[in-house]
């Protein structure tokens, strides 16, 4: 009887060891379920409101005004690809590749807020229906959907800075950095898939808004742009002049 009473205490420690060890293991998985969905929020809320497609399909119309819809939504396509590869990358290698070359952040902020500038100040001025040209070729448009529609008017100097600050810290070990890049990846993935979606039916927000409506959003969009392009300059060129003035 004594032998029957410790089995049965033997197997009830045993049952609540395995109870602990499962406990563990699923707050452990919880843990890290939490950590993974973390980085994934955290992507695209520090990118989608930098990037702003919704604000920049206006744009996307202008620069895209002389192709067809077939046209627009493959240049569409190819904005968002660019741009998933982009961020991705600056996410991934953004940091090492500045350090390679000695370029700060700052100086990338004032050269791409010079870029924006230019690019909102064409816009602004220029006309938006151009006349008439000649077929655009397949080449044309995937050049055109890298420079300037998907860098610097999408991927800008600010959101290449935010993606670089987001991968800047990777943490250490490979069981840790896999989930984080993984994460990276799908919140980089659902920010290009609303730039897609923004930019693949922008023709259907100017047949909503009519050809005045579109002239007066595309010139409000460039005016903003342009105010942005200035913001971003500014940015980088205090943190340099404090840089200059902490070290005399």
């Amino acid at each position: 009887m004594h032998g029957l009473s410790s089995l049965a205490f033997g197997a009830t420690l045993i049952g609540w060891a395995i109870c602990g060890t499962l406990c563990q293991a699923g707050d452990m998985l919880l843990s890290r379920i939490h950590y993974f969905f973390d980085i994934i929020f955290v992507a695209v809320a520090a990118l989608l409101p930098i990037i702003n497609p919704f604000g920049g399909a206006p744009i996307f119309l202008a620069m895209t005004s002389r192709l067809n819809s077939a046209e627009r939504a493959r240049a569409a396509k190819l904005v968002a690809l660019n741009s998933f590869v982009l961020l991705l990358a600056s996410i991934l290698v953004g940091a090492y590749v500045l350090d390679f070359f000695g370029v700060s952040i700052p100086a990338v902020q004032v050269a791409g807020g010079i870029v924006v500038c230019a690019l909102a100040w064409s816009l602004l001025n220029g006309p938006i229906s151009p006349a008439e040209s000649a077929p655009v070729s397949a080449e044309s448009i995937t050049q055109g959907a890298f420079y300037p529609i998907t860098m610097p008017l999408t991927v800008g100097p600010g959101a290449i800075s935010v993606a670089i600050t987001l991968g800047a810290n990777p943490p250490s070990g490979l069981r840790a950095m896999l989930p984080t890049t993984i994460a990276h990846l799908v919140g980089v993935l659902l920010t290009c898939l609303i730039i897609y979606l923004c930019y693949r039916y922008a023709d259907s927000l100017v047949r909503r808004l009519g050809k005045t409506g579109t002239n007066i959003m595309i010139r409000l969009t460039a005016f903003i742009l342009l105010a942005i392009g200035a913001q971003i300059i500014w940015n980088g060129a205090s943190t340099m002049l404090r840089s200059v003035l902490a070290h005399p």
